[in-house]
């Protein structure tokens, strides 16, 4: 399913994969968060031959046309404060993403997959 942008020009389809990529790229910015986990068996085997895939770790959920969730699948790194990252990354990830496409995002969900030293 694809979120829609209407105005008085025609309409603009957002492809799930691509608010997936900008979440991803807002996501990996943040003080704290190692890597993104693989989130499905083809993410996991791209990761096993070493592509990069920005995608990695991340779900969208297109609500209606407008209004979007998105799951984060995050490794963080040991001794940081996990409130602060979450909150860091959820407020960016949902900044990113609404200014760059002009969608509500309803929620952000980080699941904390691992910790690395």
């Amino acid at each position: 399913m694809s979120a829609m942008i209407k105005n008085e020009l025609g309409k603009i389809m957002l492809n799930e994969d691509m608010l997936a990529s900008i979440a991803g790229s807002a996501a990996s910015e943040n003080y704290g968060i190692v890597a993104m986990s693989s989130k499905n068996a083809g993410d996991a085997l791209l990761q096993l031959v070493g592509s990069e895939n920005i995608k990695r770790g991340v779900k969208v959920t297109v609500k209606d046309d407008t209004h979007i969730g998105i799951d984060l699948y995050v490794t963080l790194m040991y001794g940081v404060s996990l409130p602060a990252v979450a909150n860091n990354t959820i407020s960016n990830v949902k900044y990113r993403v609404e200014d760059m496409t002009g969608l509500s995002v309803e929620y952000v969900n980080i699941y904390v997959e691992a910790i690395r030293v």
